[in-house]
Parts: C-alpha cells; structure tokens; sequence
C-alpha cells in the first residue's frame, strides 16, 4: 500500500478499499475505476453510485467507467455481485460488449437470484442485455450446467437462442442426476432451442421405474424390457414408445415385440418378477446363463425354449455357453459363485472359490463348469474332497 497522506485518509481507504470476502475491490488513481467497483462501493457503503462517483472524482480519480444512461439511484449489495466476473481474480463485468447467457445464471446461481431478475437488475445498471430472449424467474443453481458444452477443462458454453442435440440433454441431464424431462423444459426456458417440444409423457418414457432413476446418457441404449412396460402402463403402442425414444435421443438396445407373450416380462426383468430393473443387453457375453436356468424353474419352461426366446428378444447366451436341458437349482448356486464370462479362462483359483463357496469338490466342480462350457485350460488333477467351507479363497 502506499504510504502517500492520501492512501492515510480514511475516506480514500474506505472508497479503494472494500472487504470483498477473502478479496478486497481495489483501484489506484492511475488506472480506470471499473463501473462494478462504483456499484459495489454503493452498496457496501449504502450510498448513492452518484455520490461514489462525486467522492472518487474529488479524490483525483478522473477515469472512472460509467454507462451511456443514468446511475442506479440505489444498489443492494447483493445485486453489485450480479456484476463480478468468474475469474481466478477479482473482475468487474465491462459496459462495453453484450452480457452473455453464461454470465447471467452464473451471477444469478452465485447470489441466489432468479435468472429474469438478474437480466433486469443488470439493464437497470445499463449494461446491454439481450432483449427478446425472456427467462426463467425461478431460481436454479444447475442452469450453469445446463448450458455447458464441453465438460473438459474450462468448457464451452451455449448462448442465447442457441440450438442444441437430443443427446446434449441426456448428458447434462445424466451430470445433473436428474430427468432428463426437467432438464429440457428448464433449458427451453432458458431460450435454448431444441430438436424437440418436450411433451409431460416424456417423463415415464425416460423414467428406467427403479428409484425414478432415468435413462440419460449421450449413448444412451433403453432395455426394450422399459419399452413394453411403459406401452402397459400408458397404453402407448411400442412402436409410438421407440420413435419418440429417437426423438429424445436414446435407442432402443434390443428387438422391441410387436405382441409380447406372457412371459416376456419375467424373462426381461433381472429379478425375474416382471418389474424393472429390466435386463440390458451384453453383446459380449450374453445373457447370463444362470438367468435361463432362473427363468426356467420361475415360468415351468424348459431351458431350451426359454434360451429361444430370449435370443428372439436379442438376449442370445455366448457361444460357448452350453444350456443343460433341465433347470438344476445346484447348477445355479454354482453359478453363482463364479464371477468369470465365458470369454474368460477359468483357473484353479477359481475352482478352488466355487468349491469352497459351495460345499462341492474341486474336481465335480471343474466338471460340470466345462459341462456348462467354460474354459478351463490348466492341466490339474483336481481332488475329489469335498471342502468342508470353513475357507474361502479369494478370486
């Protein structure tokens, strides 16, 4: 600081120097006073911006940036934060280029305001907002989100009436945690443009059923399990259910059947009860082989019809899978303990887990997982003691 008389008087302090939080709003007679340092003295100081002016003018600080039309007569001190820049450094909003988008939720999420107020508050400073792009007047802290493009680094950021993708919906929305319905109404009115109108059935079609969590996700693929339980719910035929799915964005992973059968339901939930959460498909390894074996003990249905007709429904097992013909719930315990696909090689670690977790000898154990097909490729003469399961050996 410098130690000139007038850097001592208070009244010169107390105008150049304003407690900002961990910052301190500060200028030097040689340099041009920012207008946001003019407004935000106002409000700190519970003065009119004239009277600032008048005082900085008095104290020798002739370059001082004012706007075209006339001072605010009063500033709240919270309104003045509705002209401080996002910077690693303390910044003052300019008067001389349009106020962008980003910048009025920014201000707006930062001090608790709504959008539309913010835009006002800033034209009744003078600064040059927009016009014709009306805003929402409720606040919302995620509106900065919304408009993000990029998620790397400091991003990219949509401006007004800009026009955005489908699948911009889902990401902010999957970023977010929230419906992917909410995030594209929000952002329709925050004057963003969308390929779409959002519709109030949107919500159940992009709605997976389990804890309301929604389908979302730039790649987003939905389980045609969710396809036919939401044209049971609604009444909505499936092929009505898949477009607008192509309109908000998502695909549909797997064939989608005109008339389900009765079954259909329990083969594609993963609980095997009819209910989301609904089986998603893996073109790696397949539907798991212990779901046909599940699926067959649950409807009375032979494995091999039930392997038919989930391959029907694009959930085929892998190829080296190898169904038994009859549902055994011991074949299904031991699958259970075996945490390896069938593009996987099964070792003795592995065998030794599975035997100990079931009570069964290594050797039945390795036995009947190559009957079900799995790889194991280690030649070892595996004992035929049964482990008593007291141990357990890690995978």
């Amino acid at each position: 600081m410098s130690s000139s008389p007038e850097s001592q008087d208070p009244e010169y302090l107390r105008l150049t120097r304003i407690p900002m939080g961990r910052e301190t709003a500060w200028v030097k007679p040689d340099r041009q006073v920012p207008y946001g340092h003019v407004l935000y003295a106002a409000g700190t100081w519970e003065c009119a911006p004239a009277d600032v002016v008048s005082r900085l003018t008095a104290l020798g600080f002739a370059g001082i940036e004012l706007p075209d039309g006339p001072l605010p007569l009063t500033v709240d001190p919270v309104d003045a934060l509705l002209i401080k820049e996002e910077a690693y450094n303390l910044s003052w909003l300019g008067l001389g280029k349009p106020v962008s988008l980003r910048h009025i939720l920014a201000a707006a999420g930062r001090t608790g305001r709504s959008p539309a107020y913010a835009a006002r508050r800033l034209t009744d400073f003078g600064y040059a907002v927009p016009a014709g792009h009306p805003l929402p007047e409720t606040p919302d802290t995620r509106d900065i989100v919304l408009i993000r493009v990029s998620r790397g680094g400091n991003g990219d950021w949509l401006e007004w009436g800009a026009e955005v993708p489908a699948h911009h919906v889902l990401s902010a929305a999957a970023e977010l945690g929230c419906s992917p319905h909410a995030a594209a109404r929000r952002l329709a009115r925050l004057g963003i443009r969308l390929p779409y109108t959002p519709e109030p059935g949107d919500e159940r079609i992009l709605r997976c059923g389990v804890g309301h969590r929604p389908w979302a996700g730039r790649y987003s693929s939905v389980p045609s399990g969710h396809i036919l339980d939401v044209a049971r719910e609604t009444g909505r035929s499936q092929a009505a259910i898949v477009a607008r799915l192509a309109e908000l964005g998502c695909g549909v992973d797997a064939p989608v059947p005109d008339a389900p059968e009765a079954d259909d339901f329990v083969l594609l939930s993963h609980e095997l009860d009819g209910r989301a959460p609904w089986l998603p498909v893996n073109r790696a390894v397949g539907v798991q082989l212990r779901h046909i074996l599940r699926a067959s003990l649950v409807t009375g249905r032979t494995p091999a019809d039930i392997t038919e007709r989930l391959a029907a429904l694009g959930h085929g097992p892998h190829a080296h899978a190898k169904v038994p013909a009859v549902a055994d719930p011991e074949d299904i315990r031991l699958l259970e303990t075996v945490d390896r696909s069938f593009l996987d090689n099964v070792h003795l670690e592995h065998v030794l887990r599975s035997a100990s977790l079931t009570g069964r000898s290594p050797a039945d154990v390795a036995a009947r997982l190559t009957g079900l097909g799995y790889r194991l490729p280690d030649e070892v003469a595996y004992p035929e003691v049964r482990s008593r399961g007291t141990d357990t050996v890690a995978a």
